[in-house]
């Protein structure tokens, strides 16, 4: 029962983790780009 653990851990972990990494910088990008377009009409008057 124990190798299933680590099996599923090695195996489902590292793209979860992977995942989340990628997720959590492509919000501050996301958040940075939804600003910028929020302030364009501002910018164009």
């Amino acid at each position: 029962m124990e190798d299933t653990w680590i099996s599923l851990l090695t195996d489902v972990g590292f793209p979860v983790a992977v995942t989340f990494y990628l997720l959590h910088r492509i919000e501050g990008k996301l958040n940075t780009l939804i600003e910028s377009i929020l302030s364009l009409p501002a910018k164009i008057k």
